[in-house]
C-alpha cells in the first residue's frame, strides 16, 4: 500500500489516494489547460504519495532549478532527490561508462524472451512482486531512437523493485515530441513495461485539455479546468476515470495557494480536544471585535468594525453547519469575553442544536444568562434564554426586548452581538415590518457599539434594501461541495471554510482559492 509522506494526504483527494495506493501498478492521465496547476498537482503526488526513495519527477517542460523557484517547498533535501531534470538525466546516461544506450540482441533472442515475458504475465499474482523491470516495449522504441533519460528513469525503478515506484512525468509531449514519437505508442509502452509488469504507478501529465483518444490506453483519467465565477478565479478537478476505485465525489474545488495543490471540502477526520476545552478568546483589535477566526480577521483588516452591521448571504445549496463553522467562532468570542448574544435564528436553525454547541467551549450558566433567542412563533418556554414573542403584543414585545437586551449587556453594560435571519422575519411580520425593524436594529448598534450580523436567503424582499445599508457584504456558496466566502464589499477573492484540522473543531480557516 502506499504511503504518505508525514502521514497525511491532505491535499489529495481520497479518491486518488487510494486509486494509487491499489494493488499492482496504476497509470493515470492528468490533463488540462495551460495554467491550470497540473504541475502543482504531479508535485503534490510526489509529496502526499511517494515514498521518498520510490518516486520520481521527470521534467522535460523546465529545469530542475526553476521548478525549486516556482514551489520554494520543494528544496527539502528529501524532495529534490526526487526531481530529475530530463536534460542532466540525458548527461548523465550518455556519460555512463560501458553502458549502451540500445542493447541489442538477436531477434531469435528476443521472441524467446517476449513469449516467456507474456507467459510469466499470467502467473503474475503466484509469481509475488517484481525483482526486475520489463523493457520489452521500452527496446522496441529505441531501436529508432535512443532515450537516456527514459532508459535512467527505468534503471532507478528496477533498483527500487520489489517496492512499489511513482514516476510523475511532465509532460508526456515533451518526451514524445523530443522523440519524434507518437504518443500512443510512448504511453502503451510505460503501460505494459512498468504499470503491469513492474509494479510501478506512472502518472502523465498532459499540456492540453484533452487527450487525444489516448485514455483507453490508462486507468485513471483526470482534467482540470479553470472558470471564472462573479469575476473570481474558480479551479475545478474533474475525476472522469479511476479504475476499480469508487468514486464517491467526481469534483473538487481545489486552491494553489502557495504554491501546493490542495483538493477542498473534505478533510480528514479531525482529532476533537480531549473534554472539549473551553474557548481561548482572541484579543479585540482597537475598534473591532474578533471573528475569532485569525483568517477572517486579516481579510477584515482587524475583524468586524465596532458599531457595524455585516450582512451574510447564504446560497441555497449551503448547510447551516457550513455557515455555522464561520459564526460559531464570533459567538464564542464574544461569550468568553462576557458579552451577550440577542438572536433571530433562521428557519432550520436550532436553538437546542446552538446552545449544545456552544456550552461544549463556554459554562452553562454564561449562555442562559447571556444569550436570549426571540422566538416568534412560541407562546410559552420552559428555557430562561428563550423569549416567546407569540404570546406578546406589540408594547408587551417591545419590553420583553428591553428585558433581552438588559440580559444580553449583563451587569458591566457591555455590547452585545445582534445575529438577525431576516428570512423570519419577512416570513412572520412581511417585508416592510422586517425593514423597520432592520433600522431600528443598526441605529441601535451604532449608537451603543453593538456588533451586527445579518443572515439573508435567496429570494428576500427585503435583501436590496438592507444591503445598502450594511458595511460589509459577503456572500456564502456552495464550489463542489466546499463552503466558500467571498467579499462583495470590501470585494475579496473566493475563500473556502474549512475546520482547522490542528486545532480541531470549533476552531476554523479560510483558504484563498487561486
Amino acid at each position: 500500500m502506499t504511503e504518505a509522506v508525514g502521514g497525511s494526504l491532505g491535499g489529495v483527494p481520497p479518491e486518488v489516494i487510494a486509486f494509487l495506493g491499489g494493488r499492482g501498478g496504476r497509470s493515470l492521465i492528468v490533463k488540462g489547460g495551460a495554467g491550470t496547476g497540473k504541475t502543482t498537482f504531479g508535485l503534490e503526488l510526489l509529496e502526499r504519495v511517494g515514498r521518498p526513495q520510490q518516486s520520481y519527477y521527470l521534467s522535460t517542460r523546465v529545469g530542475d532549478e526553476a521548478l525549486y523557484r516556482q514551489f520554494p517547498w520543494l528544496k527539502a533535501t528529501e524532495m529534490r532527490a526526487r526531481i530529475l531534470d530530463a536534460g542532466k538525466l540525458f548527461l548523465d546516461a550518455i556519460n555512463a561508462p560501458g553502458k549502451s544506450a540500445s542493447p541489442e540482441l538477436p531477434d531469435t533472442e528476443k521472441k524467446k524472451i517476449q513469449a516467456a515475458r507474456e507467459m510469466m504475465r499470467t502467473f503474475a499474482e503466484e509469481r509475488g512482486p517484481p525483482t526486475r523491470v520489463d523493457r520489452t516495449h521500452l527496446t522496441a522504441l529505441l531501436k529508432r531512437t535512443p532515450m537516456p533519460e527514459v532508459e535512467n528513469v527505468y534503471n532507478r525503478i528496477e533498483q527500487a523493485l520489489p517496492e512499489k515506484s511513482l514516476l510523475v512525468i511532465d509532460s508526456l509531449e515533451g518526451i514524445t515530441h523530443k522523440y519524434g514519437l507518437e504518443m500512443e505508442e510512448f504511453v502503451m509502452a510505460l503501460q505494459k513495461d512498468l504499470v503491469e509488469s513492474s509494479n510501478t504507478n506512472v502518472v502523465m501529465i498532459l499540456e492540453k485539455p484533452e487527450a487525444g483518444g489516448i485514455e483507453y490506453l490508462v486507468d485513471g483519467l483526470i482534467s482540470i479546468q479553470r472558470e471564472e465565477l462573479d469575476e473570481r478565479r474558480v479551479r475545478h478537478l474533474r475525476l472522469e476515470k479511476l479504475r476499480a476505485t469508487n468514486i464517491t465525489r467526481p469534483r473538487y474545488a481545489v486552491t494553489l495557494s502557495g504554491g501546493r495543490f490542495e483538493a477542498l471540502g473534505f478533510a480528514p477526520p479531525a482529532h476533537a480536544p480531549t473534554g472539549s476545552p473551553a474557548w481561548k478568546p482572541f484579543a479585540d483589535a482597537e475598534r473591532f471585535y474578533s471573528t475569532g477566526i485569525p483568517d477572517f480577521d486579516a481579510l477584515l483588516g482587524g475583524g468586524f468594525r465596532r458599531g457595524s452591521f455585516n450582512a451574510f448571504e447564504v446560497d441555497v445549496n449551503v448547510g447551516i453547519d457550513d455557515y455555522y463553522m464561520l459564526f460559531t467562532p464570533t459567538f464564542l468570542n464574544f461569550l468568553s469575553q462576557g458579552r451577550g448574544i440577542i438572536a433571530v435564528l433562521a428557519a432550520g436553525e436550532s436553538h437546542e442544536k446552538l446552545r449544545e454547541t456552544l456550552t461544549r467551549h463556554t459554562a452553562p450558566n454564561l449562555f442562559d444568562t447571556r444569550v436570549r433567542i426571540a422566538d416568534y412563533t412560541a407562546n410559552e418556554t420552559e428555557e430562561v434564554y428563550i423569549v416567546p414573542m407569540a404570546r406578546f403584543g406589540r408594547d408587551e414585545a417591545m419590553r420583553a426586548m428591553v428585558t433581552a437586551e438588559k440580559a444580553a449587556r449583563g451587569p458591566e453594560q457591555k455590547p452585545f452581538l445582534e445575529y438577525t435571519a431576516f428570512d423570519t422575519l419577512e416570513s412572520l411580520m412581511g417585508d416592510q415590518v422586517a425593514i423597520r425593524m432592520y433600522f431600528h436594529g443598526v441605529q441601535r448598534t451604532k449608537l451603543v457599539g453593538n456588533l451586527g450580523i445579518g443572515l439573508l436567503k435567496p429570494g428576500l424582499l427585503v435583501s436590496s434594501e438592507i444591503l445598502n445599508m450594511m458595511d460589509t457584504y459577503f456572500r456564502i456558496i456552495n464550489i463542489d461541495n466546499a463552503p466558500c466566502i467571498y467579499g462583495i464589499r470590501p470585494r475579496t477573492t473566493i475563500y473556502s471554510i474549512s475546520i482547522d484540522q490542528e486545532k480541531g473543531a470549533p476552531a476554523a480557516k479560510l483558504t484563498p482559492i487561486v
